[in-house]
């Protein structure tokens, strides 16, 4: 479920080629990027301000994700719920995925990464809908690092629409009730090839999932952080990535050698 990676936390040399580690590097990244509208009002700005610094951030994180060697990177873009906020935020937020494609799409092309994207997608507007299955088809053939967007995406309606599926497929008997597993109901979610996410970062300083892949962060290392998401920075994603490494996942199991004890 990860790899291991070396980076220096310092720049100084020899001091701090001896402060290296190999690092456990999760294979999937979720972010819940939070607290830009906080961010824009503690600089006396409008919330649409710290959306727009927001994808800078998405940008350097991404680049610094790929750079340790992490496979999955999934940000959670627009929620169903956000479609409550203010008409003036909705439309902004509807059009920051067109604007960070196109600013971005040729750099990301050139970085080998490969766009998807999860949730109800026919609900968007046009030319967001267009942007993302434009970036999509470009990069469908690239090898590197998995940018997965989730828009518009809500993680008991991908429940609800992977219980409707099964219950259908049993219906016309392409299923049988003993064969449904937590296998099956993985297979029928928005993204089944895509592994779960090893670690889950949620910006801004709230302590909660906010109905986001739910099923999928069953046994998710969670990392929560103070900074505003357009504060974090590469050395915020280090952080994040140094505190996972520090932990023993153990999937409900003893940690190895406690049984004696």
């Amino acid at each position: 479920m990860f790899e291991k990676f070396s980076f220096n936390m310092g720049k100084k040399d020899k001091t701090n080629r001896d402060e290296q580690r190999d690092l456990k590097i999760p294979k999937h990244v979720a972010i819940i990027m939070d607290g830009n509208g906080r961010w824009a009002k503690k600089r006396g700005l409008p919330r649409i301000a710290g959306h727009r610094e927001a994808m800078k951030t998405v940008k350097r994180v991404t680049k610094e994700a790929d750079r340790l060697g992490v496979k999955v990177l999934t940000l959670y873009t627009f929620s169903t719920e956000n479609w409550k906020r203010p008409k003036n935020e909705v439309d902004f937020l509807m059009k920051l995925p067109e604007q960070f494609l196109n600013t971005y799409l040729v750099e990301l092309i050139e970085q080998n990464v490969r766009v998807q994207a999860m949730g109800d997608l026919s609900r968007l507007p046009s030319y967001t809908l267009k942007a993302v299955e434009s970036a999509i088809e470009r990069t469908k053939n690239n090898t590197g690092l998995v940018l997965n967007f989730a828009l518009n995406y809500g993680s008991h309606a991908e429940i609800v629409d992977a219980v409707k599926t099964i219950v259908r497929k049993v219906q016309e008997q392409e299923l049988v009730v003993e064969e449904v597993t937590e296998q099956v109901i993985s297979q029928h979610l928005m993204c089944p090839s895509l592994p779960d996410p090893d670690l889950l970062i949620r910006t801004g300083g709230e302590l909660r999932l906010s109905n986001f892949m739910l099923w999928q962060l069953a046994y998710t290392e969670l990392y929560f952080s103070e900074e505003y998401w357009p504060d974090f920075d590469e050395q915020s994603l280090r952080n994040a990535i140094q505190s996972f490494a520090a932990r023993q996942r153990r999937y409900g199991g003893l940690e190895k050698g406690s049984e004696k004890n």
